[in-house]
């Protein structure tokens, strides 16, 4: 297609909603240790971003179900969540609740990497520097646990439970 003096037209407009992404964060250490899961748990936020029209982000509701449905399997939907959070791509503001129908709440969102009603994008994940930063933070927000853990029974076969034991003095070899 040519314009006024030989020159090509460029094709900039595109034809239905998209969800822009800064070329900085792409190139981040934060975005590019992200798995399959963490990079589905950004692009749900976004549609449900877009589904709201582009104003209601930090009280994005996203259920389980919605992250479950979306391609992300039962078991990688938690620490999908904590490690997309810790990385500083999102931020949960509300904390939902499981349960019978009148009771279940679905947790709330925020895309930091996008503007808010109050403020605009305030892009937490600038501050991880390095890959290896980025690796642990990731690890340890994968690993870690959304509930504290049950104290069990110890008539239930936990034959280690409040055992606790001693370490005996080191004494030095002759």
């Amino acid at each position: 297609m040519s314009g006024a003096g030989g020159r090509t037209k460029r094709r900039t407009h595109i034809a239905g909603q998209f969800a822009p992404r800064l070329i900085d964060m792409l190139r981040s250490p934060a975005y590019r240790i992200l798995n399959q899961s963490e990079h589905r748990v950004l692009a749900r936020l976004e549609i449900e971003l877009a589904d709201h029209g582009g104003t209601d982000n930090g009280k994005l509701p996203c259920t389980f179900d919605d992250f479950v449905e979306y391609g992300i399997s039962r078991e990688c939907v938690g620490p999908s969540l904590r490690a997309v959070e810790a990385l500083g791509f999102i931020e949960t503001t509300e904390r939902g609740r499981a349960g019978n129908a009148e009771w279940r709440k679905p947790n709330l969102f925020r895309i930091t990497f996008r503007p808010t009603a109050q403020a605009g994008s305030t892009d937490e994940w600038r501050k991880i520097e390095s890959m290896e930063q980025a690796k642990f933070v990731a690890a340890a927000a994968r690993k870690a646990s959304a509930k504290p853990l049950r104290k069990t029974n110890p008539q239930c076969g936990n034959p280690n439970h409040g055992s606790v034991r001693k370490s005996e003095p080191q004494t030095p070899d002759p």
